[in-house]
């Protein structure tokens, strides 16, 4: 990503400030699927921002490492964390998608909410662990039309064909999966 795109999400997130603790949860578009997720092992989640969604899996168990183009959202994470008491269960590192999917261990779980980078599709799968869920939602041109971010109609489900769909859905602007390894 270029600088003027970091610093773009970085005077985002400066002006929001941190977020409240009471803001933490599981990303609404899988809430009815909660329980699904792993409450031990290791989870990843891109595009982590503020680390609602890796704060949210410490919570549950899980040792999380998020990543995030901008420092001042991985800042603001690290603060919430250790505000919810799991800042011993949570890493959170600035990474450049652009470069790849950075190295790592396989994970049990891989959180990806309002990011999609179809270069890193292959990686995400093979950083899976087996049996590992895949948790991913983005942008849709299902109920909105198209753009450069979208997916287009029925392009989760083949990005991730290796795996095994548990649930998904599109509409209203929103294509989400939830697929195992």
């Amino acid at each position: 990503m270029v600088e003027g795109d970091r610093l773009r999400w970085d005077k985002r997130y400066a002006s929001l400030g941190p977020p409240a603790v009471g803001a933490v949860a599981v990303p609404g578009v899988f809430a009815a699927c909660e329980d699904v997720f792993p409450t031990t092992g290791r989870a990843l989640e891109l595009a982590c921002g503020q680390g609602l969604g890796s704060v949210w899996l410490a919570r549950r168990g899980l040792d999380v490492v998020g990543l995030d183009i901008s420092p001042v959202a991985t800042g603001h994470a690290r603060y919430l964390a250790r505000r919810c008491g799991v800042g011993d269960r949570c890493r959170f590192d600035v990474a450049d998608f652009d470069d790849g999917l950075p190295a790592g261990p396989p994970v049990e779980v891989i959180l990806c909410h309002k990011f999609r980078d179809r270069r890193l599709d292959r990686a995400i799968v093979e950083r899976l662990a087996p049996g590992g869920l895949l948790a991913v939602a983005v942008l849709s041109e299902v109920g909105r039309g198209p753009g450069p971010f979208r997916a287009a109609a029925g392009e989760l489900p083949v990005a991730f064909a290796g795996l095994r769909v548990l649930a998904a859905g599109e509409g209203d602007g929103c294509a989400w999966l939830l697929a195992r390894a």
